[in-house]
């Protein structure tokens, strides 16, 4: 079905997906996990009510009983699946996407993700299977939980910084308002509230931060209010972008080694991970606070597997994700966390966010440019062949390709046939030079 994704699944309601639909996958997905209870929550799409009945009733009707969490961010029913000791959970959402779309988020026994290399091919095939054969009796019971509390003191434990400090929050009419007014509650600091009550249709803007349209409206009410920095939320409040107290976005890779040297001073010597697109900034900053910094492929579910496997302390997506190790061997991306997390850094600089970030931006990044080709595989191939004497080749995750002034990654869109370049150089007449020749071969070859 191509509703089932790299990592979740997702499509536009009812056309894509319909009640009769969730009812399968809560069904299929009972049946996976295999466990005695599944956390629920949902976002405040239209169609989430609905979709999250059928789902629940598919659950139930599995013998498996649900714990169910009303409203929630993404963030909080992974607290949920590790505070409750549930063998995973489900969250009704379409993240960013627009207001057509719907979908839903997948994980087992301490929150750890189901995608497509980890059991969503399973469920899906499982799906009609599950959905044709009569209920198991008994069915699982529906218990109602409000973990606010709980969350909320999970999210502030990752700093403990308390600054006096001016804010403007943009929620993109999402869900992280829920689990956000508890943190706030908690924290001494003035807020210039943006879009705050969910509403699924997205009235003011598309919660989805990467896109910098989107952040115009935090980045006007910061230099209104000013305020001392601003940030934007994802519509399920598992990704932020920020901006400094001038307005202008910071580059999350650059949040990635700014927040990792202050994790660090909590965790000396640990182990940091950075996606392959990030900036060598990153690293670097890891490695002059003392800490390791390593490599990993792009997506949540590489990135928290690589994080258990290796003991990484946090880890940070060019994409806005950022990854905590929680307490109960709990691993989560949270933006909530992350805010809390700058306030931490903005107590002990005790100076503008745009002097603290001003020495990470050392490199000139091209941003990812996407172009769509005839053949992804054959486009790699002919690439990695051209650039085959580079002091570093990697296949970590598409095609990396390092030189000491300058690097870039290519990789193929699980989705589509279009690649995505990184490039990044010291100068930004290296980077332009070599951007454009890296797209000119790429438009020839794959035409």
């Amino acid at each position: 079905m191509a509703i089932f994704k790299a990592y979740d699944i997702r499509g536009v309601v009812p056309s894509e997906l319909n009640s009769e639909m969730a009812y399968g996958i809560g069904r299929a997905t009972a049946r996976f996990v295999g466990a005695a209870s599944l956390v629920v929550g949902r976002d405040a799409r239209s169609h989430s009510p609905e979709l999250c009945q059928a789902l629940v009733r598919g659950i139930t009707d599995e013998g498996v009983s649900v714990i169910d969490l009303g409203l929630a961010a993404t963030p909080m029913m992974y607290f949920a699946v590790a505070e409750t000791g549930a063998g995973g959970g489900v969250m009704v959402t379409a993240s960013h996407n627009p207001g057509e779309y719907n979908g839903f988020k997948i994980c087992r026994e301490k929150a750890i993700p189901i995608g497509e290399a980890s059991g969503l091919k399973e469920i899906e095939a499982l799906v009609e299977v599950c959905a044709g054969s009569p209920p198991v009796s008994p069915r699982g019971n529906v218990v109602e939980r409000d973990v606010r509390a709980g969350y909320a003191e999970q999210a502030l434990s990752v700093g403990t910084g308390r600054p006096a400090v001016r804010v403007a929050i943009d929620c993109g009419n999402g869900m992280a308002s829920v689990g956000l007014e508890p943190v706030l509650e908690a924290l001494n600091i003035e807020v210039e509230r943006l879009y705050f009550e969910p509403d699924g249709t997205f009235p003011n803007h598309e919660a989805d931060p990467l896109k910098v349209e989107n952040l115009s409206d935090v980045s006007e009410a910061v230099r209104r209010v000013g305020a001392d920095f601003g940030v934007a939320f994802d519509g399920d409040a598992d990704r932020a972008v920020f901006v400094d107290e001038q307005g202008r976005p910071v580059a999350s890779d650059l949040m990635t080694g700014l927040l990792a040297r202050y994790q660090l001073a909590r965790n000396p010597g640990g182990l940091i991970l950075y996606d392959l697109r990030s900036s060598r900034a990153v690293a670097e900053e890891v490695e002059r606070a003392g800490g390791r910094a390593e490599m990993c492929r792009v997506g949540h579910s590489f990135v928290k597997a690589h994080m258990r496997e290796s003991g990484a302390i946090f880890a940070g997506e060019l994409s806005g994700h950022t990854y905590f190790r929680f307490a109960n061997d709990l691993i989560a991306d949270d933006a909530i966390a992350t805010f809390v997390a700058l306030l931490d850094v903005l107590a002990a600089e005790g100076r503008p966010l745009s002097e603290i970030i001003a020495p990470l931006r050392r490199y000139h990044a091209s941003g990812e440019i996407n172009r769509r080709v005839r053949d992804t595989a054959a486009v790699l191939d002919a690439i990695e062949e051209e650039y085959a004497g580079a002091p570093t080749v990697s296949k970590l995750d598409g095609l990396l390709v390092g030189f000491p002034d300058w690097w870039f990654n290519l990789r193929p869109s699980n989705t589509e046939p279009v690649l995505r370049l990184n490039l990044e150089a010291e100068s930004e007449a290296k980077m332009i030079e070599e951007r454009d020749r890296i797209l000119a071969r790429v438009e020839k070859i794959g035409a």
